[in-house]
């Protein structure tokens, strides 16, 4: 019995087995944007502030993908009011949609390519930095569909679509950049930041399909189990204002939000390499350590709260009443309070290690050089504390 117990707390619709599920997909994007950090700073360390472009389009395209995906969880995830094939049609009509405006997004960003890189990258790196940023521009896509999907699918109670995408982009991000641009590349290839770009790029739009694939595969399975063949995947306005309503309100925020962080990473660019250098290894150590449980924190969190809030919803609209106890708020917003507790538990002690410890060592390893390594330390003891927190 106890065994049982324990596998089905382990099960993806339960809190302990999504958050495992979270923590591998959010884990392995970050491992590798430290290695491929380390492999371009061998490569090159100049180039090094090259590759930051790639996390600066994700900041724009975060606009977007701050918005209609971050609805799902009150909307995908009202699993108590919603039938499943309503949520279905909820899920391709946002991933049609999201992947429409990446597409607009990565062609505005080709066409202004030159002007990126003059706000975005060093003035030392920028001449040869406006292939990379065309390169790059395309991610602005694949990250709008991988976001929309993954979203989409944890409200769903499938995290582990988000692990297929991972994973499927992890294993082959290193088999490929190890053979290409690692010290052990082929000998006939002449390793070069643009090619670790392309090999990104692939990688990334490659996995965000798989996982498109994978849904799509589950969501006929789950279809026929409840007696359907299939949900209509069309364009749909009314499931889109569905979307948009709750949507709006965090896409507003993200778009005054990310305006700033960007106004602040061009500030930081305009005071040269090393600064540009240090703000994208701050950035790294922040993204692929500090903030991998955070983030899988979050996405289990949200998960269940929008799953409890609609069952309060379903209910309250079954009695026609309109008192919210508040054992019912309490209740929903529980996921919420354990992620936070868990999240300090784990974040103060790395932060307070980071601070006096490791971080000026773990720069020096990332990027090669002194100057850089000693202003990522000044950042994080100046900075990532309110960051973090």
């Amino acid at each position: 019995m106890q065994t049982i117990a324990c596998s089905r707390q382990l099960a993806r619709d339960r809190y302990l087995g999504a958050l495992l599920f979270n923590l591998v997909a959010f884990v392995l994007p970050a491992l590798y944007g430290t290695l491929s950090k380390l492999w371009v700073a061998r490569l090159d360390s100049s180039a090094v502030a090259t590759t930051d472009v790639y996390t600066y389009i994700g900041v724009i395209v975060e606009v977007i993908n701050e918005g209609l995906p971050r609805a799902v969880w009150i909307i995908i995830g009202n699993k108590a009011s919603r039938t499943l094939s309503s949520r279905l049609q909820l899920t391709y009509t946002l991933i049609l949609f999201q992947s429409l405006m990446g597409f607009i997004m990565s062609i505005v960003i080709v066409s202004a390519a030159d002007r990126f890189a003059s706000v975005f990258v060093p003035l030392e790196s920028r001449r040869i930095s406006i292939t990379y940023v065309r390169i790059s521009a395309f991610s602005a896509l694949s990250s709008a569909l991988e976001v929309s999907v993954s979203n989409a699918t944890r409200a769903l109670d499938k995290p582990d679509v988000p692990v297929v995408i991972s994973s499927v982009k992890f294993i082959i991000n290193i088999i490929l950049d190890f053979i290409l641009i690692s010290s052990f590349h082929i000998g006939a290839v002449r390793p070069t930041v643009n090619l670790q770009g392309t090999i990104r790029l692939a990688c990334d739009m490659g996995s965000a399909l798989a996982g498109l694939a994978y849904l799509i595969y589950i969501a006929r399975s789950r279809l026929k189990e409840h007696g359907h063949f299939w949900v209509n995947v069309t364009y749909n306005a009314g499931t889109l204002g569905v979307l948009a309503r709750p949507g709006a309100i965090f896409f507003l925020e993200s778009a005054v939000r990310n305006t700033l962080y960007l106004w602040l990473v061009a500030g930081i660019v305009s005071m040269g390499s090393d600064y540009a250098t240090a703000w994208g290894v701050f950035n790294t150590i922040r993204w692929g350590l500090i903030m991998v449980p955070v983030q899988a924190l979050e996405a289990t969190s949200l998960t269940f709260v929008g799953h409890k809030w609609g069952e309060l919803r379903h209910r309250i609209t079954r009695t026609c009443g309109n008192r919210r106890p508040k054992g019912d708020l309490l209740n929903i917003v529980k996921p919420a309070l354990i992620s936070a507790g868990i999240a300090l538990l784990v974040e103060v002690p790395l932060c307070i290690f980071l601070a006096f410890f490791g971080c000026q060592r773990f720069a020096l390893y990332l990027s090669g050089s002194q100057v850089v390594s000693e202003i990522t330390a000044e950042m994080w003891r100046s900075i990532d504390w309110y960051l973090s927190f």
